[in-house]
């Protein structure tokens, strides 16, 4: 799908209900297979490719703003006619899914949030300092010459390590061969700590979602996330039912048939 600033990539499979499948960093829509794969057969599975991501364009000409990313995921939503989504995200896929939410709350039918958040970082210490770190001209070295998150923060994110072969990793790898397609990864590090006031106005939105149905699936071995980000969550979303897993960050590639039967199971209590 053209955007302004490139053309964006997603997946489109099956027919039904429609299944919204929102990727974080530095993954793409390859992290959902498994889900598209088994649910495709019932729903209608689209995923994006964000921009700097996956299949999609790597533009310099573009912010890499959660605001801008939320623009080109409102494009297309509107470009499919979605309506009555179920919005699955995970990792930055929540600030920018859940952006898109807040503004579209009668097109969400239920809320699936894997390993993510939707609130300003500030009082997290370890992840405002990682991002100032990596948001330097140092972290933009690591980032574009080394291509870090993909090749040395992905690995560290398993907890099961046998689960990220070799032939998965080059999955990951693969769309930032060159380093002028790994800006996307540097921005989304350098968002943790240089967009607060994005998640605070997205916060003050929480209350759009306390009727609707909920499920949160929790990698409980996360070395990325704080384990009490789940707390945070069940207060945030007090009517959702919550599976906690014993893996990593993540949930997709360690624990693929308890996310689908997760999501299934959700899906058909929910009608």
């Amino acid at each position: 799908m053209p955007v302004p600033q490139g053309h964006l990539h997603y997946v489109d499979e099956g027919h039904g209900e429609p299944i919204l499948f929102v990727h974080g960093t530095p993954t793409w829509s390859f992290l959902w297979r498994h889900q598209i794969k088994e649910l495709s057969t019932y729903y209608r599975c689209i995923a994006v490719d964000h921009l700097g991501f996956g299949l999609s364009a790597k533009p310099r000409a573009f912010s890499y703003s959660l605001e801008a990313h939320r623009q080109n995921l409102t494009q297309l939503v509107e470009h499919l006619h979605l309506d009555k989504v179920t919005l699955v995200v995970h990792d930055f896929g929540g600030p920018i899914g859940l952006g898109w939410a807040t503004q579209n709350p009668d097109k969400v039918a239920r809320l699936v949030v894997l390993n993510s958040w939707m609130w300003p970082l500030t009082h997290v210490k370890p992840m405002m300092q990682a991002s100032k770190l990596f948001g330097s001209r140092l972290g933009k070295f690591l980032y574009v010459n080394l291509n870090f998150s993909p090749r040395f923060l992905l690995p560290k994110a398993f907890y099961m390590k046998e689960r990220l072969t070799r032939q998965i990793h080059q999955h990951y790898l693969a769309p930032f061969k060159e380093r002028k397609e790994r800006l996307g990864t540097w921005y989304f590090a350098k968002a943790l700590a240089g967009e607060t006031g994005y998640f605070e106005a997205l916060y003050r939105q929480r209350d759009l979602f306390l009727d609707t149905p909920s499920l949160l699936i929790w990698g409980r071995q996360d070395k990325l996330i704080p384990a009490h980000f789940l707390e945070k969550w069940q207060e945030t979303l007090p009517l959702s039912k919550a599976l906690k897993l014993e893996t990593g960050h993540f949930v997709q590639e360690e624990a693929p048939e308890a996310v689908t039967n997760a999501i299934q199971e959700f899906l058909e209590a929910t009608r």
